[in-house]
């Protein structure tokens, strides 16, 4: 390599290459495509950093047209080979620019109109730019894919697909990865023209210097096992995993309570508070990372001493990345894992890719054997299922939240139990006793269904014998409602029919007992009929 680049190598105190490196570097050096595939932890980054920067030193970069293309999986992946690139070529001109989430547009594209020899990306961010027409990839030299593996499992796939084909047809690619799925190598012989397969170890292997031990735990006594391995180790610092999310967060606050330096790390957090939580860790300020599968590729933390495991991980691959972790450029490291209940299988599943056993370590008061793991995995698997349901209601605390679990239970069971016993008596309920709640009615001016009660005889009314003979006043007589005619109180059915015929007619004014003349006069025929 050139000069300028193996200074910056001897200034970062690298005096022997990897074997990754040795057998990566010429290959890369000739202008060949590479499929590198080597244990975590063995210098891929700078396998295909330090001869990338050799090659574009002679060039010269465009506004808006890159001549390198790194794609990582992951913000922080992106961000640590930034910082690669920044400390090996640091003697060299070229410029790099660095497009990831949760960073403002304007200043990428600041980057990208002054002209970037590096570019170095997420597959969504990159998308975004190209769509918007700040950049064109037809210059692109070099097209490397870091994490290959990872890619796929986060289902970057279609991205990667679409990325290929705005780049030229003549480049060179770099396929870089931990592990090598046979889906990577169908997707490796679509980008990949006549590449050398460099293999430095046979795949999914951990390394000698790490250090690794199992133990079984009922899962209600996770976190308190976990705080005495904490105490009982020396840790220098250390990064815990979870399997989900909102798990980080929880454990995070619960060490925090019992007096632990920790603080959480995960995808869903905003991109500032990452990288300063990051920083922080690596600069020793935080002793204790509680970290989602965000921190388990390619992070790289000088001197971990140590990686917990507090969900055994459900892919066997993502176990090699976590514990990769520690033990990194030959220092010793210590990695365990928290097995409860049905996490044996995942931990079947671990030691059959790796090809090795995980010894059980026995901790006074914790180590549980197989017989009392099976007889507590039925409670084990009700307290996730309580503990599941208390996690996405953000009600479950630290201390006492097994009791909390039970207290739900139980008052879910009262709850069943008082809505069972209202529902009998509902039952057993006759029909006709059943009581309707009433709505309330506006208040409407009753309609007059009669003749008004008058004091004095009305005029043109014939004047009945008997009133005539007495000289007193014709007074309305109340008309006996027929047999077929419901009465006004006899259903409520009835009374709301007749408001419903009330609000859509006026309503109907008897005659009363009054018969008008013309009616009682003779019906006279025709002469004719």
């Amino acid at each position: 390599m050139s000069e300028p680049v193996l200074k910056a190598v001897a200034e970062a105190g690298y005096t022997t290459p990897t074997p990754i490196q040795a057998q990566a570097i010429p290959i890369v050096l000739m202008g060949r495509d590479v499929l590198g595939t080597a244990q975590t932890g063995t210098g891929k980054t700078a396998g295909f950093t330090l001869p990338l920067i050799d090659i574009l030193a002679g060039g010269r970069a465009r506004a808006r047209m890159p001549r390198a293309l790194i794609l990582e999986p992951t913000r922080e992946l992106a961000d640590q080979v930034a910082h690669s690139f920044d400390k090996y070529g640091k003697n060299s001109p070229l410029s790099m620019a660095l497009l990831i989430g949760g960073v403002n547009y304007t200043e990428q594209e600041k980057l990208l109109d002054r002209g970037v020899d590096v570019l170095i990306a997420t597959p969504g961010r990159l998308i975004d730019h190209f769509e918007r027409g700040k950049m064109m990839l037809t210059g692109v030299q070099i097209f490397v894919i870091d994490e290959a593996d990872r890619m796929l499992d986060m289902g970057f796939m279609p991205d990667i697909e679409r990325i290929g084909k705005m780049l030229p047809p003549l480049r060179q690619t770099l396929f870089f990865s931990a592990t090598m799925a046979p889906e990577m190598r169908r997707l490796a012989d679509k980008f990949l023209s006549n590449p050398k397969e460099i293999e430095v170890a046979r795949q999914a292997t951990t390394a000698e210097s790490i250090a690794q031990f199992a133990i079984n735990v009922p899962h209600k006594l996770k976190r308190e096992a976990l705080r005495a391995l904490l105490r009982s180790e020396e840790v220098k610092n250390a990064i815990i995993f979870c399997n989900r999310k909102r798990d980080v967060d929880i454990l995070a606050k619960s060490l925090i309570r019992h007096g632990f330096d920790a603080a959480a790390l995960h995808g869903d957090m905003d991109q500032s508070t990452r990288t300063g939580t990051l920083e922080k860790f690596k600069r020793g300020e935080i002793g204790i990372l509680v970290a989602s599968d965000v921190a388990a590729r390619g992070l790289d933390v000088q001197g971990l001493t140590h990686v917990f495991n507090f969900d055994v991980p459900t892919h066997p691959e993502d176990y090699v990345h976590r514990i990769g972790r520690t033990g990194r450029a030959g220092l010793n490291g210590r990695a365990f894992t928290l097995v409860s209940g049905e996490d044996g299988k995942y931990l079947a599943q671990i030691k059959s890719l790796i090809a090795r056993d995980i010894p059980v370590m026995e901790m006074q008061g914790f180590d549980v054997g197989a017989e009392e793991m099976a007889a507590a995995e039925p409670e084990d698997q009700g307290s996730r299922r309580g503990r599941r349901g208390g996690k996405d209601r953000g009600e479950r605390k630290d201390r006492g939240g097994e009791r909390g679990e039970r207290g739900g239970r139980k008052r879910s069971g009262a709850k069943s139990a008082d809505a069972a016993t209202e529902a009998a008596p509902r039952q057993s309920r006759p029909e006709s006793v059943r009581s309707e709640p009433v709505r309330p009615e506006p208040v409407r001016p009753e309609p007059v269904r009669s003749e008004p009660v008058r004091s004095e005889p009305v005029r043109n009314e014939p004047v009945r014998a008997e009133d005539a003979q007495n000289d007193q006043p014709r007074e309305r007589v109340a008309r006996e409602p027929r047999r077929d005619e419901p009465r006004r109180d006899d259903s409520r059915r009835d009374d709301n029919r007749r408001r419903d015929r009330d609000d859509r007619e006026p309503p109907v004014v008897g005659m009363g007992d009054h018969v008008p003349d013309f009616l009682l006069r003779p019906v006279r025929r025709a002469a004719n009929s």
